[in-house]
């Protein structure tokens, strides 16, 4: 009996160990049927599809999931899939006039949606900073990228925040500038369940995340990885060579608990959540490490 698992996950390069498992046959030889579904939209259009009961899995975020979570999603984080952190760029239109980030104050960010990383991200570049968000206001919610393209260009907001490499080809082409980085002080992607499907197929989710693990382990060791990343992300050989040197898998089943517990007590400072929550709300207990 074939199992279908419907997954959500970024059109970017951090998911190609997906997509190479699944075109190698990897879930096939395990009777496993993985539906992928590109969401361009990013975290906070995942947490929504994981809401609605339309994947049963995302590659999420870890800010945006995490706060979702703790705002009544009904899913779990089931491990983490990449511990490196990911380096946020922060672009404006080619032609503005803020060159630097200490110019970025009282300027709109165009975010992809609420709770997203663009929006989450924001508050941690203004606490690094030194910066005032006001949180509503501050906000223009655009989608994607194609809409922040469009937002920047109109200027009904002025400021984005997205993952440095997959929007450097709008800084080369000339219709962005980027000002400035922004790196997550946590592991950047969680593997996200919905807990109707922890619960109902356990094994499966076993089974989905050890082909996932080993299809990143085998991607991390192979010496085509470099190329094969620049030619079917469309990212210069040279960008693709430095963000692959610094990638580091998670490759690994379990989340441990003393992390965990620290990247609560950071998404409290950087105001991103309220209070610590307790970490079997947010985690799937089989695969937490206890210390």
């Amino acid at each position: 009996m074939i199992k279908t698992v419907r997954v959500g996950g970024v059109p970017e390069h951090f998911n190609l160990a997906w997509h190479l498992a699944i075109e190698n046959g990897k879930f096939a030889e395990k009777g496993i049927l993985i539906e992928w579904i590109d969401v361009p939209g990013g975290t906070g259009a995942m947490c929504k599809m994981l809401r609605n009961g339309e994947i049963d899995i995302a590659i999420a975020l870890t800010e945006g999931v995490i706060a979702d979570i703790t705002q009544g999603n009904p899913s779990k984080i089931v491990q983490f899939y990449v511990n490196s952190p990911l380096r946020w760029g922060i672009f404006v239109n080619a032609k503005s006039a803020i060159n630097s980030i200490a110019y970025m104050q009282g300027n709109k960010y165009a975010i992809s949606r609420f709770n997203s990383g663009s929006h989450l991200m924001a508050y941690v570049n203004a606490v690094n900073n030194g910066l005032t968000i006001n949180h509503e206001t501050d906000f223009e919610v655009i989608g994607n990228l194609a809409g922040a393209r469009k937002a920047l260009a109109e200027n009904t907001a002025q400021l984005f925040m997205w993952e440095k490499f997959t929007t450097k080809p709008f800084v080369d082409n000339g219709e962005f500038k980027m000002i400035g980085e922004c790196k997550t002080p946590w592991p950047c992607f969680a593997v996200v369940a919905t807990n109707e499907f922890i619960n109902a197929q356990p094994v499966t989710l076993d089974e989905v995340l050890a082909i996932v693990n080993e299809s990143c382990n085998d991607l991390k060791f192979n010496d085509e990885a470099v190329d094969l990343i620049a030619w079917r992300y469309q990212i210069k050989l040279a960008d693709a060579m430095k963000w692959f040197g610094e990638l580091e898998y998670a490759a690994k089943a379990e989340i441990n608990e003393e992390e965990m517990l620290e990247i609560f007590s950071k998404l409290v400072q950087f105001n991103i959540l309220k209070t610590i929550p307790n970490i079997f709300d947010v985690c799937y207990n089989k695969t937490l490490e206890l210390v």
